[in-house]
């Protein structure tokens, strides 16, 4: 029996560094990780958390981040990260070079974002060169959540998406949803309170 326990212990002594030094350490996704990937002009809000799933369908994780900005342009290139406005161009013109200068009536809803970093490779969604990264702006949300969603158009397919409950006074609730260039916001209707 000594035997044992002596052997057992000579193999934790040996191995488990081993076994430790081996693993992939968590990356933490704070300012400091929003500011390396998107600039110095982001916040992230810790109170809308991150959430994580496979936004493009190619089988690799991707992050999607609530955050605040004010000027969500400014690094754009700097970062190789594309402003979409997928909420006004659903209703009629989404130019974010146009819309972020929108006055937002409602200053909760001012400077508010939504990162989204699609994984490239083993890394996923914090690989050194990520596949895509999108800021969504003009987004009024409440609370965002990645979940499954259904396209029921020719394919009837079921992809995951990015579900919002936004803020207004309706309290109505919509997806955002990756077409394989951009993405694109439908409303879903009011909650059922």
């Amino acid at each position: 029996m000594r035997r044992i326990a002596a052997f057992v212990a000579f193999g934790l002594v040996v191995f488990a560094p081993i076994l430790v030094f081996g693993q992939t350490p968590a990356i933490k996704v704070d300012n400091e990780f929003v500011h390396q990937q998107f600039g110095k002009e982001f916040t992230i809000m810790p109170e809308a958390g991150v959430m994580f799933g496979d936004l493009d369908g190619d089988g690799v994780e991707d992050a999607v981040i609530a955050a605040r900005c004010k000027n969500p342009l400014l690094d754009e290139s700097e970062h190789n990260y594309k402003v979409l406005d997928p909420y006004m161009s659903f209703y009629g013109f989404g130019d974010p070079k146009v819309t972020t200068s929108f006055n937002k009536g409602d200053p909760r809803w001012a400077g508010l974002v939504v990162l989204i970093i699609h994984g490239n490779g083993p890394d996923a969604w914090h690989s050194a060169a990520p596949k895509a990264k999108f800021v969504i702006i003009n987004l009024p949300y409440k609370q965002i959540s990645v979940r499954k969603f259904a396209m029921w158009n020719k394919q009837k397919k079921q992809l995951m998406a990015i579900f919002v409950e936004e803020g207004n006074e309706e309290n109505e609730s919509s997806a955002l949803y990756f077409d394989g260039k951009k993405y694109k916001y439908t409303p879903m209707g009011e909650s059922m309170e």
